[in-house]
């Protein structure tokens, strides 16, 4: 689909700064409101989004997180994947998402990873969640293919965590939202024009001045640059993630849940395939267009803890590998939602660290419902506001991947 690139108004009500899933979210929940009927504009400066972290993803859900609000956060996004077509009006053309429900795997090494475990499982168990801890006896019944040597216990949730089709959303969001009068251009926001404690409009790359009565930084990993384009400052920055997608010689005969193993790779299935993932040795910032490989990290990390944690794994064939970038929030890595406190109209949706993807849904409605109201309707997303982070009050999320 062409996309223009020039705004057909000269102001609108509400201008979002990135159109990939969190611009997305916001822009499709927005235009579902039926008390909200002002303009909306969507700029992203490369619509193709094959650089986005949207696009590099690797579309899991899950509940076990550390704080309650992000066990919520997720549970709304289970319940939006199982209803998709209900959320989005019922509408027939608009097909199923099937969620592929293995589970997450959490093995713990050490006298603390286990008392965090145990004391995130018993969080989570009160939130609704249907985690269970396994004893090394339970999961050498269950998971005979581990290799458990130095491993205490595991924690595994198979009720509503696994892998969806996230892209599917992600394009229905952006259909229905234009359908419903939301207008997405290809251009670049340069510059965000401010009065006082209000920004009143951005610059686009071609001088372009738009006005708008809210701007939603929705950058993903460009997010601190966008906010000091209004002179603020965001502790988001763009970090490398690595995914590895390979073949076993000889492969499990059932399906293998998301495993988080204690050396920091984590491997999953991925139907005949199987995928794996990590952070780099050193974990800087990185530039938004830097998407260059470490080849090393293959051979010299991820393969050995494989092979090491799932001995039927010694024989692999690569067959692809890419990097995505975190939008890595460097205080606490939860996100951070809501206006600005000294900007009351710039609006935040950011810092998501690598569960973005499946807090959209909570996050878009949620922040929608902010924009139309001024208050959170539904799900109260106030511990994610801005407010911590001047404060240096983290809302430290210890399942971080």
């Amino acid at each position: 689909m062409q996309i223009d690139t020039t705004p057909k108004l000269k102001s609108y009500d509400v201008v979002i700064i990135g159109g990939a899933m969190m611009g997305a979210s916001v822009a499709w929940f927005l235009a579902n409101r039926p008390d909200f009927d002002g303009t909306v504009l969507v700029v992203e400066r490369a619509p193709a989004y094959e650089f986005s972290s949207t696009a590099h993803s690797n579309s899991c859900i899950r509940q076990q997180f550390t704080q309650p609000i992000n066990v919520q956060v997720s549970q709304f996004g289970a319940d939006y994947v199982h209803n998709f077509r209900q959320y989005m009006g019922g509408d027939p053309d608009v097909p199923d998402i099937h969620m592929q429900p293995f589970g997450y795997m959490y093995l713990a090494a050490t006298a603390e990873g286990e008392q965090v475990l145990r004391a995130a499982q018993q969080m989570q168990a009160a939130e609704g969640a249907g985690t269970q801890i396994l004893t090394r006896d339970m999961l050498a019944e269950q998971f005979p293919f581990y290799n458990l040597d130095g491993i205490r216990i595991g924690s595994h949730n198979p009720v509503d965590e696994g892998y969806f089709d996230g892209g599917c959303m992600f394009d229905w969001w952006r259909r229905k939202a234009r359908a419903g009068g939301v207008e997405f251009i290809n251009n670049e926001v340069t510059g965000i024009s401010r009065s006082g404690d209000q920004v009143s409009g951005v610059v686009l790359a071609d001088g372009t001045q738009i006005g708008a009565g809210h701007v939603v930084n929705a950058a993903g990993p460009r997010a601190g640059q966008v906010a000091q384009m209004a002179g603020l400052e965001l502790p988001v920055e763009p970090r490398k993630r690595y995914t590895f997608v390979f073949e076993a010689a000889r492969p499990l005969d059932v399906d293998l849940p998301l495993t988080v193993d204690p050396s920091g790779v984590h491997v999953r299935s991925e139907g005949k395939y199987y995928m794996a993932g990590c952070p780099p040795f050193e974990d800087p910032a990185v530039a938004p267009d830097d998407f260059i490989e470490d080849h090393s990290l293959w051979e010299e990390k991820v393969w050995p803890a494989i092979a090491e944690r799932i001995p039927q794994f010694e024989a692999l064939k690569l067959i692809q590998s890419w990097v995505g970038h975190y939008a890595y929030n460097t205080l606490d890595q939860n996100a951070i939602i809501g206006a600005h406190p000294e900007v009351s109209n710039f609006m935040m949706i950011n810092g998501f660290s690598g569960h973005g993807l499946q807090q959209a849904p909570a996050m878009g409605r949620g922040l929608a419902e902010w924009i139309a109201t001024g208050r959170y309707e539904t799900l109260d997303l106030s511990p994610f506001a801005f407010d911590r982070i001047p404060a240096g009050q983290p809302l430290l999320e210890q399942a971080v991947i």
